[in-house]
């Protein structure tokens, strides 16, 4: 069966991700695909940053990501491909952990990292491609 999607821009936007903080939207739809923006650990009630350490701000990561993608019509066992930023590269193990536990046996593309810097302080970043449906 194959989806006849238009490929006309659709924003996504939901309340269990946090708000953006700049000039972007959580996610666009377009065609079978929903281009996700990066997820930093942000209580969407609080806004506030979720922990201090890489293990507790990459467990908010996940779960903002994968309620934008919910909200998309999409889901993790989806994902094509992330990108991951993360401050310091000697967090990767610990990140990783976190991370492959969320997704399971689905193993998606990754590129992952090191910036100098993230919004807010924060240690870690990801972004995502999924296909929708």
């Amino acid at each position: 069966m194959t989806d006849q999607r238009s490929n006309t821009l659709s924003i996504v936007a939901t309340d269990a991700a946090p708000a953006a903080i700049g000039p972007y939207s959580q996610g666009q739809v377009v065609g079978n695909f929903v281009f996700t923006a990066g997820q930093i650990p942000l209580d969407p009630a609080s806004m506030d940053v979720d922990g201090e350490d890489i293990e507790t701000q990459t467990e908010r990561v996940m779960k903002n990501l994968d309620a934008v993608l919910q909200a998309a019509g999409s889901s993790l066992s989806q994902v094509v491909k992330t990108t991951c930023f993360l401050v310091d590269l000697n967090d990767f193990q610990a990140f990783n952990a976190i991370y492959g536990r969320w997704f399971g046996d689905h193993k998606p593309a990754r590129s992952t990292v090191q910036v100098a810097k993230l919004p807010r302080g924060v240690l870690v970043e990801v972004e995502c491609v999924a296909v929708v449906g």
